[in-house]
């Protein structure tokens, strides 16, 4: 295994701007080795000072809908407007072998040869909601890093997205015309959780059919209950090959930024969303311990087949495990 940096390295060389670094950082807060976590941790506490200047948006869409190509065309918008980009596209693993294809940086080959960009791919691994586990802190080394906006690209796979939306500051969801009935392909509950619609695509054949998807889709934002933030989401034709819309989408990320920023409600979404974090944390950390322990997995052992069996109620052994740990922690 490749020797670890100090954190004093970590630390120089990411508020350098190093894009090795930075790539080595992430390397280690995703490392599931204890000490590779606990430098993580540590080096995550030396930089939060340095973190929380970017606009953060989360990119989500069924397969197919383009997402990558639309980062590509959409990053280049933000680069010629002086901005440095960070796009971390997480590529769904395989539930079989726990391996993923990670070849999101191959299809931004333009952008990821840009030096003012920086493209990090990631396995989800186990994590529900589309992104990895360890998307918050790599977001963060970015910051620290200096980048102004961060992309995160969901894998997209019809799971929950709100794990995303609860880490970034404006969610965009891709849509594609033509694809069916719209408004049935898509659930009531990702439409709630979206800032903005990009209907994407809208080029050639294609235009008309978009400007009907983005009247259909209109209608039907009109019908959900209006947002905490009373911002109205807005439907926006777009296309990555023409170049067409992606100045709006900008346009119309910036307006949310000031309207909640006016309103209090920016930092208000950022404080919720590291109480959200601190709990996703103390549930890692809580069933870490719990596994680990001795006669946790032990009983577990002895029990699986009886589960597997069907003699054994999953519930009942769960409520003895957790009577185990307890047990075992109050005489440590």
């Amino acid at each position: 295994m490749k020797k670890r940096l100090d954190l004093k390295a970590y630390r120089d060389g990411i508020l350098s701007g190093s894009r090795v670094i930075l790539s080595q950082a992430i390397t280690l807060v995703e490392s599931a080795l204890e000490s590779d976590q606990a430098i993580a941790s540590d080096l995550i506490q030396s930089l939060i000072a340095h973190t929380g200047n970017s606009i953060r948006i989360g990119i989500t869409g069924v397969p197919g809908v383009g997402k990558s190509t639309f980062i590509e065309a959409f990053g280049k918008i933000l680069l010629d407007q002086g901005k440095k980009v960070a796009v971390l596209a997480v590529d769904p693993s395989s539930q079989l072998t726990g391996g993923s294809i990670l070849g999101d940086k191959t299809r931004m080959e333009n952008l990821s040869s840009d030096k003012r960009a920086f493209i990090r791919p990631s396995p989800s691994g186990t994590t529900l909601g589309g992104v990895s586990g360890k998307t918050r802190e790599a977001m963060l080394l970015c910051e620290a890093a200096g980048f102004d906006v961060i992309l995160v690209e969901t894998v997209g796979v019809g799971q929950s997205e709100t794990a995303v939306k609860n880490m970034v500051d404006f969610f965009l969801l891709l849509m594609l015309a033509g694809a069916g009935d719209e408004l049935q392909g898509i659930k009531k509950g990702i439409m709630e959780m979206a800032n903005g619609l990009v209907i994407h695509k809208a080029d050639g054949d294609n235009l008309g059919p978009a400007k009907t998807a983005k009247s259909n889709y209109q209608n039907a934002l009109h019908l959900l209950p209006l947002a905490e933030n009373n911002w109205s989401p807005k439907v926006i034709l777009a296309s990555s090959v023409s170049g067409d819309g992606l100045d709006k989408v900008w346009e119309m990320i910036r307006d949310f930024e000031e309207k909640m920023k006016a309103g209090g409600f920016w930092e208000s979404n950022r404080a919720n969303q590291r109480l959200d974090w601190l709990n996703n944390q103390i549930q890692l950390l809580l069933q870490q311990n719990f596994l680990k322990n001795p006669k946790v997995k032990q009983l577990i052992a002895d029990e699986k087949e009886n589960v597997q069996s069907g003699r054994l109620n999953p519930g009942t052994l769960a409520k003895n495990l957790i009577d185990v740990f307890l047990s075992n922690q109050s005489t440590t």
